[in-house]
């Protein structure tokens, strides 16, 4: 049974780095060609679910090192996030902003001390993520029922916008942390009903029918953005892709997903990229005329190039890249996982 909790992690882990990565290579295509395709139409379809289930998967296996030592837990959840951050915000800053580097380079400079605290680029996944692991660990004592009541409650009063626009990271806390918490506070029942899924597969598909129809109606008619609304199809979709992602595991199939979700971080912190590099050469040449098309193939291109990468430098002194070397840890502390097991991965 363990073995199988990893397996359909691993696999749900692939299937919303997918995602993330699909909305960005469809959306800013679409934006730079000035128009839109069938691509487009899956993403607004993922649109209520995409974030939550990446959050909640995050969330599953914190329960093993909340109540561990403050320090180890300053490491890994805090010192570790803000290596990986820092590190490919500056990357991402010299490689997009090239232009001013000769130029202005005290602007460049600006730009980039002003994402440690306004995250404006691809990563801001990683730079919240360090707030959720803060927060969970000072409200661990409180009731877990009362901790995820403020948590919805926040969360629908985001979309009924009670909320002043502000600081990102604030909104982002109001919109994403109940399904955070909800990963980390109800492991053990997520767990379980995987299992329960794992072994009704008829009942399984057919809820998942139900579920595409009624995710599909209500994106169409504009409400998936409704206070209370939002939150279900939230639920809904990361339980949706769960259940496929428990599937897949229990067929064996789709391994490629399986080894993106394993390591998902690799993929994420990279695909800027190539994805910018591949959107700019489709639209400058018209390779694949048509946008839903090209948007697929900038998604194929942003997914697998870091992989490839990641398998060319892993055992080379830029390993740096995606594996936190021995001098940014704290003094004491176990020694960390690699990047690839800190979203949410873990061996049981």
């Amino acid at each position: 049974m363990a073995k199988a909790r990893v397996d359909w992690v691993d696999y749900g882990k692939g299937i919303c780095i997918t995602l993330v990565v699909m909305m960005h290579s469809t959306l800013n295509y679409g934006h730079m060609v000035g128009a839109e395709g069938w691509m487009h139409e899956v993403v607004d379809f993922a649109r209520p679910f995409r974030m939550p289930d990446f959050f909640l998967i995050a969330g599953l296996f914190l329960s093993r090192s909340i109540n561990g030592p403050l320090v180890d837990y300053i490491d890994r959840k805090v010192i570790h996030f803000a290596y990986f951050y820092i590190l490919w915000l500056a990357i991402q800053t010299l490689a997009f902003e090239a232009d001013m580097l000769l130029s202005d380079p005290a602007g460049v400079g600006l730009i980039f001390l002003k994402q440690l605290v306004f995250p404006a680029s691809s990563l801001w996944f990683i730079h919240q993520l360090l707030f959720f692991y803060v927060v969970t660990r000072i409200v661990r004592r409180v009731p877990v029922l009362l901790v995820f009541a403020a948590a919805a409650i926040a969360h629908m009063a985001f979309y009924a916008g009670w909320i002043a626009p502000g600081w990102s990271v604030t909104e982002r806390f109001a919109n994403w942390y109940v399904f955070f918490f909800a990963g980390y506070a109800f492991a053990p029942l997520i767990f379980r009903m995987a299992d329960a899924m794992r072994e009704n597969g008829l009942a399984l598909l057919a809820s998942l029918a139900v579920w595409a129809v009624m995710n599909y109606a209500l994106v169409q008619a504009g409400a998936a953005d409704m206070p209370g609304i939002s939150l279900v199809l939230g639920f809904a979709g990361a339980f949706a892709i769960i259940a496929v992602a428990v599937m897949l595991a229990r067929f064996d199939i789709g391994q490629f997903m399986r080894y993106a979700g394993k390591h998902s971080i690799v993929i994420y912190l990279t695909f800027f990229l190539p994805m910018k590099a591949a959107q700019k050469g489709l639209a400058m040449t018209g390779l694949i005329p048509d946008v839903g098309w090209a948007s697929l193939a900038v998604l194929v291109f942003a997914v697998t190039t870091p992989l490839a990468f990641h398998a060319v430098i892993r055992k080379t002194p830029l390993s740096f890249l995606y594996e936190r070397p021995a001098m940014f840890r704290i003094n004491g502390s176990q020694k960390p996982r690699p990047a690839k097991e800190s979203i949410g991965t873990a061996k049981a």
